[in-house]
C-alpha cells in the first residue's frame, strides 16, 4: 500500500509542477459536469422531487383529457365527481385572475385564485397562520373571507403575525383575512385566494378550473378514472341532446406530472444537451489520458524492462485520471452553481421551480453531488483505462531502442483519431440543434406581425366592480380615461381595448354560438376595442371601413372581421354580410363592415397564432360578452407617445386618478416589451441555453482535434525533417497535416449530420412547436462550414509547427 501511495503522490507532484495538462483534463471534465449538474439540479427540483405536500403520490388531478393529460374541469363536473368512489378528498381551484385591493397601502391590482375549503385538506397543507375557508363562507353570498400567499403577507403586511381578522377592499367590498398559506404553497400563483362559492347545482361547465384528489389507501388511479369517465357521461346523457360533452373522455393523471407537463420536455432538452456535452468532455478526456499515457511511453518501458507489473505501470496514469476526477468535480459543481444563479435570473418566471417562486435560490443536493462523483471518479478512471489499454503497445523494444522517439503507433493513432472524429460528429450534432434555433428566431424577425409596435405605451386596468358594475359602466369609464389620456403632452392617440393585437396568451376569450343567417355555428376570438384601435396599431384595413364614434348603442350593431375568419366563413367576401351569435329574442345580429389584415397573437414562432377575430365596438359590446370578459381579464389601454415610454408613467398614473379615483393600474409597459416577454422570451431563453451547449461543444472538440494534432506532429518530428532535407518545402508539410486532420473533421461532420437526420423525428414535436423542421438544411450547413474553421484552426498551429522542422535536427536524431 505505502508503494502505492508512493507512486500516486510522484505522479501529482509531477503534474503539479507542470500544470498544462491536468488544468486542461480537469478543465474538460469540469465543463461537461458542470453543465449536467446544473440541468440535473432543475429536474430534481422539478420533475423529480416530491411535491411539499402529504404523501403526494396520492394526489391526481381529474378532469376532460386531451393529448393524454387532463386539461381542467368545470364547475357542473366538480359537483358530480363528489363522494367519488376511491376518493378520500377532493378540491377545485382556478388559476390567478386580476382583481383590485385596497387597504394596508396603496390600493393594488394583483392576481387572485379562486379555491373551495376542500383543497387545502385534500393537499394536507397547513396554514402558516390562521384557518381554511368554511362552508359558509364558501356558499353563494356567504361571510366575505380571503386567504394572502406567504409572498404576499411578508410583502404587503411585513410578516406581521396580527393580520388574521384583518380587513381588506377586494373590488370594493371588505373581504377578512381569515390566513396566511406556507411558502411551499404554489397553486395559482395568486397573491390572495377566495372561496370558489359556486352556487348549487351549478350548470356552469367552463374548464377553467383544476380539480385534485386525494386517492384512498390501496386505490389505483385506474380504477379513478373509470369512475370518473362513467358518472360524468352518465351526467351528460342525462341531460339529453347531442351534447359536446358526450363525446369527451374524463380520466385522472398524477399531480406532479400535471403540474409540470409543459416545462418537462424543455427540461428534457436542457438535459439531453448537457449529456451529450458531458460524453463529448469524455471523449476528449479519453483522447487526452491516451495522449498522456503515451508521454510517458518511455519511461514505462524502462521499467517494465526492469520488472515493474502492468498494475505499476498504470498507476500514475490512474492517478492522473483521479486527480483530474476529483479537481473536475470540484471545478464543475462551482460552474454547476453559477450556472443556476444565473438561470434565476435569466429563466421566465412562469417555469421557475416552487423554491425559485418562493424566493429562494435551489441548491446542489445529495443527488447532484453523487452524480458529480460518479461520472468524475468513474468517467475521468474509465477514460484512462481506455488510454491505458490502448497505449500499452508503445511500452515496447521499440520504445527503448528509439529512445522514446516512437510516439503514436498504429493502432493507438487511430484510437486517437477515431475519438476526434467522435467529438466532431457530437458537437456537430449539438450545433445543429442550435443553428435551427437561431435560423429560426431569424426568420421570426424577419415577420411581419400584422401591426406596429414602435411608440406604443401600454397598461392593464381591471374596472372595480363594486364602482362599474356593468358593461355600460366599465364602456363610460374607458371613453372618458381615453379622451384625458389624449391630452397628455406627448400623446398622439390612445384607445381601450379588450385585447393587445399581441401576447396576452391566457386573455383569449372565445366566443362561440357565431353563425350566419341560417347556417352552422362556429367559434372566433372576441376583442371589444375602441374606434381608433386599427389606426394606433396601424393594421390594414383589407376592405370596408374601421369603427366610428357614431357607432354606439341603440344603432345599427357593427362588426369587423379579419382576413382568416372571412375566408373561413365567407369565402373572403364579408363586407355588407351578417354575423348572428345565439337565437331567438336574444340573439345578436351584426353587420360587417370591413376585414382587416391577420395579426400574429402569439407571435410568428407559433403555428397556431393567426386565429378568426371577430372585432366588435367597445361601445357595442354585449353585456354578457362583457361580463364574462371581466371575470377572467383586465381591459388594456394604449397609448401612441412621443420620446421615451417610461417618461409617462407618472402622468398616466395622475390621469387615471381623475377620472376614477382609487382604482389602480397594472403592467405598464412598451409593445415592444409585450411582445418580447409573452412571446419571444421563452425562445430566446432556450436559443441561449442550447448556444452555450454548443459552444462549450465547439471548443471540446477543438481542444481534442489540437492535442491530437500536436502530438501526432511531435511523434512524426523526424519524417518531417527527412521530407524537409529531401526539398519538400514548409507549405507542403503544412499541407501534409492539415490534409490528416480534414479527412477527421470532415468524417466527423458526415457523421454528425446522419446522427442529426437520425434524431430528426425525436425532436420533431419540439421544433413544430417551433414553426421549423426538424431538420434544417442551412443550419447544417452553416454548422458544418463553422465547424470546419474551428478545426483546421485547431490543426493550423501543429500544421505549423512541422513546417518548422529543421532538417539537421531530424538528421542527427537519426
Amino acid at each position: 500500500m505505502n508503494v502505492w501511495l508512493s507512486e500516486i503522490w510522484r505522479a501529482w507532484r509531477a503534474s503539479f509542477r507542470r500544470p498544462g495538462f491536468l488544468l486542461l483534463a480537469t478543465g474538460v471534465l469540469a465543463l461537461g459536469i458542470g453543465a449536467t449538474s446544473a440541468v440535473f439540479t432543475m429536474i430534481d427540483a422539478t420533475l423529480l422531487q416530491p411535491l411539499p405536500y402529504r404523501e403526494p403520490a396520492r394526489l391526481i388531478a381529474v378532469g376532460q383529457l386531451e393529448d393524454g393529460g387532463v386539461q381542467g374541469a368545470s364547475p357542473q363536473q366538480y359537483q358530480h365527481m363528489l363522494q367519488l368512489e376511491g376518493v378520500q378528498s377532493i378540491g377545485i381551484y382556478q388559476g390567478a385572475l386580476p382583481v383590485n385591493i385596497a387597504g394596508s397601502g396603496l390600493p393594488v391590482q394583483v392576481p387572485a385564485m379562486h379555491m373551495d375549503r376542500g383543497l387545502l385538506s385534500t393537499l394536507g397543507v397547513q396554514l402558516q397562520l390562521g384557518r381554511n375557508f368554511t362552508a359558509e363562507e364558501n356558499r353563494p353570498h356567504g361571510p366575505q373571507a380571503m386567504l394572502v400567499s406567504h409572498d404576499f403577507w411578508l410583502r404587503r403586511f411585513g410578516g406581521r403575525t396580527d393580520i388574521v381578522g384583518q380587513s381588506l377592499r377586494v373590488e370594493g367590498i371588505s373581504h377578512t383575512i381569515v390566513g396566511v398559506l406556507p411558502v411551499s404553497f404554489n397553486l395559482g400563483a395568486g397573491d390572495i385566494v377566495l372561496p370558489t362559492a359556486f352556487a348549487t347545482n351549478s350548470t356552469d361547465d367552463g374548464t377553467n378550473y383544476t380539480v385534485i384528489a386525494r386517492l384512498d389507501d390501496g386505490v389505483e388511479a385506474a380504477a379513478v378514472a373509470e369512475h370518473v369517465q362513467a358518472r360524468l357521461h352518465a351526467m351528460y346523457v342525462d341531460a339529453g341532446g347531442d351534447n359536446f360533452w358526450i363525446k369527451q373522455h374524463f380520466g385522472v393523471q398524477n399531480l406532479q406530472t400535471f403540474l409540470n407537463s409543459e416545462i418537462q420536455p424543455t427540461l428534457l432538452m436542457w438535459m439531453a444537451c448537457a449529456l451529450l456535452l458531458l460524453l463529448i468532455a469524455l471523449v476528449n478526456l479519453t483522447n487526452l489520458m491516451l495522449l498522456r499515457t503515451l508521454s510517458r511511453a518511455h519511461q514505462s518501458s524502462v521499467r517494465g524492462a526492469l520488472g515493474a507489473s502492468l498494475w505499476r505501470l498504470a498507476l500514475p496514469s490512474l492517478a492522473d485520471g483521479l486527480l483530474a476526477g476529483i479537481g473536475g468535480i470540484v471545478i464543475g459543481q462551482a460552474l454547476a452553481a453559477g450556472g443556476l444563479f444565473a438561470l434565476r435570473h435569466a429563466m421566465p418566471i412562469d417555469w421557475m421551480p416552487i423554491e425559485w417562486a418562493g424566493g429562494s435560490a435551489i441548491h446542489l443536493g445529495a443527488m447532484a453531488w453523487l452524480l458529480a462523483a460518479g461520472v468524475g471518479i468513474f468517467g475521468s478512471l474509465l477514460a484512462t483505462g481506455l488510454g491505458v489499454w490502448r497505449g500499452r503497445h508503445a511500452s515496447s523494444f521499440n520504445e527503448l531502442r528509439e529512445g522514446g522517439r516512437s510516439g503514436l503507433d498504429v493502432r493507438s493513432g487511430r484510437l486517437g483519431r477515431a475519438l476526434v472524429v467522435a467529438q466532431m460528429a457530437l458537437a456537430t450534432t449539438l450545433l445543429c440543434a442550435a443553428g435551427m434555433f437561431v435560423h429560426t428566431l431569424y426568420d421570426a424577425s424577419k415577420v411581419n406581425l400584422g401591426f406596429h409596435a414602435d411608440g406604443i405605451l401600454t397598461f392593464e386596468l381591471a374596472p372595480i366592480t363594486a364602482n362599474y358594475p356593468d358593461a355600460l359602466a366599465v364602456q363610460t369609464l374607458s371613453h372618458q380615461l381615453v379622451d384625458r389620456l389624449r391630452l397628455l403632452p406627448g400623446v398622439t392617440d390612445a384607445v381601450a381595448t379588450t385585447n393587445l393585437p399581441a401576447g396576452d396568451f391566457f386573455g383569449q376569450f372565445n366566443l362561440g354560438g357565431l353563425h350566419l343567417p341560417g347556417g352552422e355555428q362556429f367559434n372566433a376570438q372576441f376583442r371589444g376595442v375602441g374606434n381608433r384601435f386599427f389606426s394606433l396599431f396601424d393594421i390594414h384595413m383589407r376592405e370596408g371601413r374601421a369603427f366610428m364614434r357614431t357607432d354606439v348603442r341603440g344603432g345599427e350593431t357593427v362588426a369587423v372581421i379579419n382576413q382568416r375568419l372571412a375566408d373561413q366563413a365567407y369565402g373572403g367576401h364579408a363586407v355588407g354580410q351578417l354575423i348572428q351569435r345565439g337565437q331567438g329574442k336574444d340573439m345578436l345580429s351584426a353587420r360587417i363592415i370591413g376585414v382587416v389584415a391577420d395579426t400574429y397573437q402569439f407571435g410568428p414562432l407559433n403555428p397556431h397564432s393567426v386565429v378568426p377575430i371577430l372585432y366588435l365596438p367597445l361601445t357595442q359590446t354585449p353585456d354578457d360578452a362583457m361580463g364574462a370578459f371581466r371575470s377572467f381579464e383586465p381591459m388594456r389601454f394604449a397609448l401612441k407617445v412621443h420620446g421615451r415610454p417610461d417618461e409617462y408613467r407618472k402622468s398616466i398614473l395622475q390621469a387615471v386618478a381623475e377620472v376614477a379615483p382609487d382604482q389602480p393600474i397594472a403592467h405598464v409597459r412598451t409593445m415592444n416589451e409585450v411582445i418580447f416577454n409573452d412571446i419571444l422570451s421563452p425562445s430566446y431563453f432556450n436559443l441561449w441555453l442550447v448556444s452555450l451547449f454548443a459552444v462549450l461543444a465547439l471548443l471540446l472538440a477543438a481542444v481534442g482535434m489540437y492535442s491530437v494534432m500536436a502530438v501526432a506532429v511531435a511523434a512524426r518530428e523526424p519524417e518531417f525533417g527527412v521530407r524537409a532535407a529531401l526539398g519538400a518545402s514548409p507549405a507542403r508539410l503544412v499541407q501534409l497535416v492539415l490534409r490528416g486532420g480534414l479527412r477527421q473533421i470532415l468524417l466527423g461532420l458526415l457523421l454528425g449530420v446522419m446522427i442529426t437526420l437520425a434524431l430528426s423525428r425525436v425532436l420533431r414535436s419540439l421544433i413544430e412547436q417551433l414553426g421549423r423542421h426538424a431538420f434544417d438544411p442551412l443550419a447544417v450547413l452553416g454548422v458544418c462550414a463553422l465547424l470546419a474553421v474551428a478545426g483546421v484552426l485547431a490543426c493550423l498551429v501543429p500544421a505549423l509547427r512541422a513546417a518548422r522542422v529543421h532538417p539537421m535536427r531530424a538528421l542527427r536524431g537519426e
